[in-house]
């Protein structure tokens, strides 16, 4: 007789058949019996985890539960957060453009404004008279 290989021994070992007696704890009366293996044991397990984890999704995805999140809510709400955002970025740049400007007039008015005097040559081109 040989003996199993380590991949044989576990496979055996998962598929060994177990019985699962349920009895009364008073008259020993077997209510249930169960015939079950590693195998099955581990395959229910997982059948159960996803279907926990399938009903709680829907739950809360199908129901107003979803709306108890942090940062979900409703479209409009959404659309209303977006405009503000917008408004509030376009707020934020003319209070720049403001202080940009006023810090521009304090200067001159200080005397402290760094004039860049315009150096090139404007050519006007001269105008030949028209004649009919």
């Amino acid at each position: 007789m040989s003996l199993p290989t380590p991949k044989q021994s576990r496979f055996k070992n998962l598929t060994n058949r177990y019985r699962l007696v349920v009895m009364n704890d008073h008259t020993y009366q077997e209510l249930v019996t169960f015939k079950i293996t590693r195998l099955s044991l581990y395959i229910m397990s997982c059948f159960l985890f996803v279907l926990l984890v399938g009903l709680t999704t829907a739950l809360i995805v199908f129901t107003p539960m979803k709306y108890y999140i942090p940062g979900y809510g409703t479209q409009a709400e959404r659309r209303e957060l977006t405009k503000l955002k917008i408004r509030t970025d376009s707020l934020e740049k003319q209070m720049l453009f403001r202080e940009t400007y006023w810090n521009n007039v304090r200067n001159v008015l200080e005397g402290k404004a760094k004039l860049s005097l315009d150096t090139s040559i404007i050519s006007i081109p001269d105008m030949e008279p028209l004649t009919d």
